[in-house]
């Protein structure tokens, strides 16, 4: 009976869980879709009247340094920060997938060079990797999405590889090779279909850390220019101002960074335990 009651109440736990992230990740669409165009914000303005307003009616997040309105600034720097997120995450999966399927289908010296590279760079702290890239360009999104799409591949690959190599002991892989078929083509193309859902599970489990990692490069100063708007930036220019008792201009962005990201570690938590109960460990990045 207690059994009952507590695999009841974990239950329902979990789909209020799912239930509040699958309404933050709503909420936060709508507004990175709706408000841009309908209000636009100047990137350069510059009201120092207006400077370290507190929270008010008339700005509800209060205003920067500089007197521009902190909410509207904060929604245009998720915009960005979910775009790089996304993107970079998408193409980290598309890289990690092709490269684990041909280490897998190749077998033998192809397959040990591939995961020796993969070892190689997954000795090399991501940050630090992600800094050498962005320095060779100037700031900007494009550098950013590069640095984080060539930096979180590895573990993609690495699934990937693990279920292709699954079916290499199957007996129908050597009963259609033994009739003239590649190994190739009979590895991967009756897999690719199963690896999908994973390989879809691990991008949206790379847009959050993307995120935080195109905060930590723009917070440094490596990532976006510091007029626009963007999380890691609303962070950095806001420090100044937390050493002196402004605490909103830290405070919002911080939210506007961490909430999301929960609510989509989140939902991707829930599709971890539907679509593999059992390995859940395997899909962390």
């Amino acid at each position: 009976m207690a059994e009952t009651v507590l695999g009841s109440t974990r239950r329902t736990s979990r789909r209020v869980r799912l239930l509040c992230s699958a309404g933050i990740v709503a909420a936060v669409l709508l507004a990175v879709l709706l408000v841009p165009p309908l209000v636009q914000l100047d990137q350069q303005a510059v009201d120092l009247s207006a400077r370290l307003r507190p929270p008010s009616w008339e700005h509800p997040f209060g205003t920067d340094d500089v007197g521009r309105d902190l909410l509207l600034r904060c929604v245009y720097g998720l915009r960005v920060s979910l775009l790089v997120g996304v993107v970079a995450g998408l193409t980290a999966t598309v890289v990690g997938t092709a490269v684990g399927a041909l280490a897998a289908a190749s077998g033998g010296w192809v397959d040990r060079v591939v995961m020796r590279l993969v070892d190689t760079f997954s000795s090399v702290p991501h940050l630090l990797l992600g800094i050498f890239i962005v320095a060779m360009f100037r700031p900007g999104v494009g550098p950013v999405i590069v640095s984080i799409a060539l930096t979180h591949w590895l573990s993609t690959a690495r699934i990937v590889r693990s279920e292709v190599l699954s079916l290499r002991s199957r007996p129908f892989i050597d009963a259609a090779i033994s009739g003239g078929a590649s190994r190739s083509r009979v590895v991967v193309r009756p897999r690719l279909p199963a690896v999908l859902p994973q390989a879809g599970l691990a991008a949206v489990l790379m847009v959050p850390h993307a995120m935080w990692h195109e905060s930590a490069l723009s917070f440094l100063g490596l990532g976006l220019p510091a007029h626009q708007a963007s999380l890691g930036n609303l962070v950095q220019t806001a420090r100044g101002s937390l050493l002196a008792g402004d605490w909103w201009p830290t405070l919002f962005p911080g939210l506007f960074l961490i909430v999301p990201t929960l609510a989509l570690a989140g939902l991707a938590g829930a599709w971890r335990e539907r679509i593999n109960p059992r390995r859940r460990s395997e899909l962390m990045l």
